[in-house]
């Protein structure tokens, strides 16, 4: 059983066959899906899932902070299920391809007070950007 559908059932959380496949496709490391790739997928293991189901699968499952919504350009939003670890994301400049990554330190130490205009900050969020080793030997 997927880490993600390990939570999901300590929650209580109704497993249908729908949201089961969605949970299983989101399993994984380094998984930053589109709903229409989470959409294909699904529909590769079971062929009448509607796509309907799996935007608001994909909204419960942002909604009960299981799965987090990322946004790291101008494409479409994708959706990440390491979402109880901290964590930053790499991404491609040519590809979009995103990995998760772990740096030390916090960045939230590194905003002065002057930064912060009185803001009470709750959370960072940080994009390296860069090209990846397959877009470079391209």
């Amino acid at each position: 059983m997927s880490d993600l559908l390990e939570r999901l059932r300590g929650r209580g959380w109704r497993m249908t066959a729908q949201r089961r496949v969605v949970a299983e496709v989101l399993d994984g490391e380094h998984v930053h899906l589109t709903a229409d790739e989470v959409h294909s997928r699904a529909v590769a293991k079971l062929p009448e899932i509607s796509r309907a189901t799996v935007y608001n699968t994909l909204g419960e499952l942002v909604s009960l902070g299981e799965v987090l919504e990322v946004a790291t350009d101008r494409r479409a939003k994708r959706y990440d299920p390491n979402a109880h670890r901290p964590h930053h994301h790499l991404v491609c400049a040519q590809c979009g391809a995103i990995r998760d990554v772990h740096p030390t330190g916090d960045p939230l130490a590194d905003l002065p007070a002057s930064e912060r205009f009185g803001f009470s900050v709750s959370g960072v969020e940080v994009t390296y950007r860069g090209t990846c080793p397959n877009c470079a030997a391209a």
